[in-house]
């Protein structure tokens, strides 16, 4: 039997945009139908390259599109939540990219409109929905690993030092924590869900924005998650789950499709895939979302809404410790 097509409005026509459009583009039963941006030049040129019929030149235009089933937020972080309530109010339901918000109290009031609305709204964290990442869960899940005693994964960029580039730019909500930090943060939350204790230390880029943070969670268990991220360096981008019986090795770059294996305590290798993926992946985080809508979910079992609000509190706790605040956010 056949399904009727998903039709995608997009918010935002950044690179972000085009990475999700185009690898969505591979998907039979996925439609993007509409796209919305702060200039009609702009949602043109967006519109001319993925052949998208509507091409809006504002957002609130997008929102209001009847041809539009949900709607993914893919502008800067510092205005997600400005923009998720925007489609929220217009009764879309809402893919938003990750960082989620900026802060635990915008991570609320999104979840909470949602909620208050009956309106599906889900957190772009594309890792937590990749095929390697759902069969990590499974390993998890089947106790084979034993007691889980610590998780490790690094996150590093290397970026042209640009004080206009986004990543150092503080109006754009720059810094290492908020783009690149959320992956092993969230990584951590999969893994070992909700820190009692959160310790974190940072170095600045020379704009003022965090350039390299690491952080230690404790939990109740005793396990620990050593995390560290930054945008001033390449780093390797493995992760690491250790369990008291065995334990799983991700190889670069963790949170994309990649390789993994299970090594016991005798270093043997007993379980792990070296499967190919075709794409960027971004095309998972749209299925579920799509699957969540046609059942009448109004959020992920895969990433819940408080799991991304748990997530977020832990980001907001670090960049406190850090003392990483932003005056105001180009809008």
């Amino acid at each position: 039997m056949s399904v009727t097509p998903f039709r995608w409005g997009i918010l935002g026509a950044g690179g972000i945009a085009e990475q999700f459009t185009r690898d969505v583009l591979r998907l039979e039963d996925h439609r993007v139908v509409a796209v919305g941006s702060r200039t009609q030049v702009k949602a043109d040129a967006f519109a001319d390259k993925f052949a998208i019929g509507h091409r809006h030149d504002s957002y609130q235009k997008l929102v209001s599109d009847p041809d539009v089933d949900g709607v993914y937020v893919a502008t800067h972080h510092p205005m997600h939540m400005r923009d998720t309530l925007l489609a929220l109010n217009a009764g879309k339901p809402v893919l938003c990219e990750k960082p989620f918000a900026m802060s635990y109290d915008e991570t609320k009031t999104m979840i909470d409109t949602a909620r208050s609305k009956n309106l599906l709204l889900m957190e772009a964290m594309w890792a937590r929905y990749l095929p390697h990442m759902i069969q990590i869960r499974e390993v998890i899940k089947s106790g084979i690993l034993g007691e889980i005693i610590s998780v490790r994964a690094d996150h590093g960029q290397w970026f042209v030092k640009d004080p206009k580039f986004r990543l150092f730019d503080p109006e754009f909500g720059g810094g290492a924590l908020f783009d690149l930090g959320i992956y092993p943060v969230s990584f951590a939350s999969m893994v070992l869900g909700t820190p009692s204790r959160i310790t974190a230390r940072s170095t600045k880029a020379f704009t003022g924005v965090d350039g390299q943070t690491s952080i230690i969670l404790e939990y109740p268990s005793g396990a620990q998650a050593i995390l560290n991220t930054t945008n001033l360096a390449a780093t390797p981008n493995r992760a690491l789950i250790v369990g008291s019986d065995a334990r799983i090795e991700i190889d670069r770059t963790f949170y994309n499709p990649t390789t993994w294996r299970v090594i016991n305590y005798k270093d043997e290798v007993i379980a792990g895939s070296d499967k190919k993926y075709v794409g960027h992946g971004l095309r998972e985080e749209a299925i579920e979302f799509a699957r969540c809508f046609r059942a009448g979910e109004k959020e992920s079992p895969m990433l819940p809404l408080d799991e991304t609000l748990s997530i977020m509190g832990t980001i907001t706790e670090i960049a406190n410790q850090i003392g990483l605040k932003f005056e105001k956010f180009a809008q």
